[in-house]
């Protein structure tokens, strides 16, 4: 446990749901942990009792990536974690292929449907048909119009078209809009949306403060992770985004929450302690958008050329991509600051520097 990780209080210890099992929070709520196959190897998703047009059963929340081993833990959740009711309703905090990609599998499963935000279920729409779909030849000449060079992971990436639709095969044909502050009864009680921009289209994190609960209880999705910070990234489909800011405005919003909620990310582990993780992530993007500037102070500096100064580690292809995308988000919050200005090269680089 790292020194910010100890400001945090993980009240289930190290207990986690088996595979394919489940574990009760509190009561008609469970937590499944399903396996991912990549370097982040698992997802949060979510079991809440609930009672739809007099029918007893259980909403889903989040739903993991198509693949073969995530529907078999379904399949032996829906037989052994379920009580013998159905699954009747679905919903994604938004559209990123861990959350979503299984939920037409499950819709159609259980003829149930998919709740979401508009704008994510659009996106997702969009990145199915193929642009927006994580890679590509435009991805790939973004990416190097920041200053990646690296031949081999650009031809990857120019090749990587499919990457959305392996994951999301398919979507529902239709869904139920989730907005900012709309109230959703699940089991009796309410749950309010709140909405989050910077890491996917709109984002929407659920929380509940009903007076039966030991605690109340924020589904934060991915933007309120305990461990690792939501990667915030620019991206081709929208080049001149400014997410960071977004993104820090939206985490602003979970202040006003009772101090005392238990958090239900979508990575890691429940934890209590709200408002300091907050804190925590406006001090971590804090100290990496000076480590950005002072970069900038000594010379110009593209996309590139931040990610060894924003990420130590060595990073392997999948991760270089997000670190771009990353690291051009902290340029373009200085940038839309007005302390940094951009230029493009000759050589038809964008690099920033001092105004």
């Amino acid at each position: 446990m790292n020194l910010l990780e100890q400001q945090l209080h993980y009240p289930l210890g190290d207990q986690l749901p088996a595979p394919g099992e489940s574990l009760e929070l509190a009561p008609g709520v469970r937590w499944i942990r399903m396996a991912l196959p990549f370097v982040l190897d698992h997802i949060n998703l979510w079991l809440l009792r609930d009672e739809v047009d007099g029918r007893p059963g259980w909403t889903v929340v989040d739903c993991g990536v198509s693949a073969p081993e995530s529907k078999v833990q379904w399949e032996s959740i829906f037989a052994t974690q379920l009580d013998g009711l159905p699954v009747l309703r679905v919903i994604a905090t938004h559209m990123h292929p861990d959350h979503i990609g299984l939920a037409d599998w499950l819709c159609q499963r259980w003829d149930a449907q998919l709740w979401i935000s508009a704008t994510d279920y659009l996106a997702a729409k969009v990145s199915l048909l193929g642009s927006g779909s994580f890679g590509g030849p435009a991805a790939a000449d973004f990416f190097a119009a920041h200053g990646l060079s690296d031949t081999d992971l650009l031809t990857k990436l120019r090749g990587r078209t499919s990457n959305f639709r392996s994951l999301v095969p398919s979507l529902p044909s239709g869904y139920r809009r989730l907005m900012d502050q709309h109230k959703l009864t699940i089991g009796g009680r309410t749950w309010t949306c709140i909405s989050g921009y910077g890491h996917a289209p709109e984002h929407i994190a659920l929380y509940c403060d009903d007076e039966a609960l030991a605690a109340p209880l924020l589904i934060g999705g991915d933007m309120m992770l305990p461990r690792i910070s939501t990667n915030i990234s620019v991206y081709e489909a929208e080049p001149e985004s400014d997410p960071l800011a977004l993104f820090l405005t939206s985490i602003d919003k979970f202040l006003t929450l009772d101090p005392a909620c238990l958090v239900l990310p979508s990575h890691g582990k429940p934890f209590e302690g709200l408002q300091i993780r907050v804190g925590q992530l406006h001090a971590h993007h804090r100290d990496r958008l000076e480590e950005v500037m002072a970069a900038c102070a000594e010379q110009p500096c593209s996309g590139a050329d931040i990610l060894p100064i924003m990420f130590k580690r060595p990073l392997d292809p999948h991760q270089t991509t997000f670190a771009m995308g990353e690291a051009i988000a902290h340029l373009h919050l200085l940038w839309f600051e007005g302390k940094l200005k951009r230029t493009l090269t000759e050589q038809g680089v964008y690099r920033f520097s001092l105004t």
